[in-house]
C-alpha cells in the first residue's frame, strides 16, 4: 500500500473538528463594513437555460467575514496579501489556550503572557511554527452581533482577547508562526478602548503572522497534540478571507 494513503488511513482513526462557522445571507459582520456588502448564492444561470440545463450561483462578501484569516497586508501598507502563502504554510501544530472559566468570571477577560506560561507548565513548550488558538468558548454566541460584541447600554464592546504581552510571548518568547480567537477581534475590548485601535492586530500583522478570527470548536479539541489546516478561496490581493478551518485531534 502507499505509504501516504496508508497515513490518511491512520489519520482517519483521528476525531476531525471543524473550527469555522456556517455562512448565509444573515450572518454577521463588522457594522464598519457598509450594507449590501454581503450577497451569497445569488443565481446568475439558471436551471431551464436552453444553453445548458444548470445553476450557477454568485458570491459576494468582504474579506473579513465569518471565520476568516487575516494577511499582513490588512493593517500594514505593502505587507504580504492572500498569494504570498502556498498551502504547506497552511498546515500547523496546534495549542490550545482554554481561558473559558476565566472569561466566565470576566467576560472582558485580558489574557497574559502568565497564561501562556501556564499552559507550558502543564502541556509543554510551544513549538516552533505553532497556531496558537485562544479558547473562550465565546463561539457559543454566534450569529448574535449584539452577543458576540458584548454590547452594552452605552453601546460599547465588552468581550475578551489577547494582551500585546501574551501576543509578544508567542512570537517573540517562542517561534509560533500564527494565533487563532473566538472572538470578533484580537484584542480584548479593554485593550482596544485603551490603546484607541487594534494594537494587538496590528501587532500580529506587523509581524509577517496570520492570524484565524471567530474560530469555533475549541473546547472539542486537545489542548495539545492536535494539527490545524487552514483553507481559503485562492483569490489575489486580499487583505482577508472567509475560510474553512478545520483539526485533527486525540
Amino acid at each position: 500500500m502507499y505509504s501516504l494513503w496508508q497515513a490518511l488511513e491512520e489519520a482517519k482513526k483521528y476525531r476531525w473538528v471543524e473550527l469555522s462557522h456556517s455562512l448565509n445571507g444573515d450572518s454577521p459582520y463588522w457594522a464598519g463594513i457598509p450594507d449590501g456588502s454581503v450577497e451569497l448564492a445569488k443565481t446568475c444561470f439558471d436551471w431551464g437555460n436552453e444553453m445548458l440545463d444548470c445553476l450557477i450561483q454568485t458570491f459576494k462578501f468582504p474579506g473579513q467575514f465569518g471565520t476568516h484569516i487575516d494577511f499582513p497586508g490588512h493593517f500594514v501598507k505593502g505587507r504580504e496579501l492572500s498569494e504570498r502563502y502556498g498551502v504547506g504554510d497552511l498546515i500547523f501544530p496546534l495549542c490550545v489556550v482554554d481561558v473559558s472559566e476565566k472569561v466566565k468570571e470576566d467576560p472582558t477577560y485580558v489574557v497574559t503572557a502568565q497564561d501562556i506560561r501556564d499552559y507550558e507548565e502543564k502541556y509543554g513548550r510551544i513549538p516552533d511554527g505553532a497556531f496558537v488558538a485562544l479558547r473562550t468558548d465565546w463561539y457559543r454566541k454566534w450569529p448574535d452581533m449584539e452577543a458576540l460584541s458584548g454590547t452594552d447600554e452605552q453601546g460599547g464592546e465588552n468581550f475578551p482577547g489577547w494582551s500585546i504581552e501574551a501576543l509578544k510571548y508567542i512570537y517573540e518568547e517562542r517561534n509560533a508562526a500564527a494565533n487563532g480567537h473566538e472572538t470578533l477581534d484580537t484584542d480584548a475590548s479593554k485593550e482596544a478602548a485603551a490603546a484607541g485601535d487594534l494594537a494587538g492586530e496590528r501587532y500580529v500583522l506587523s509581524k509577517g503572522k496570520l492570524q484565524v478570527e471567530v474560530l469555533k470548536n475549541l473546547d472539542q479539541v486537545a489542548p495539545a497534540g492536535a494539527v490545524i489546516v487552514v483553507s481559503y478561496p485562492r483569490i489575489e490581493g486580499a487583505t482577508g478571507l472567509p475560510a474553512r478551518v478545520w483539526a485533527i485531534t486525540e
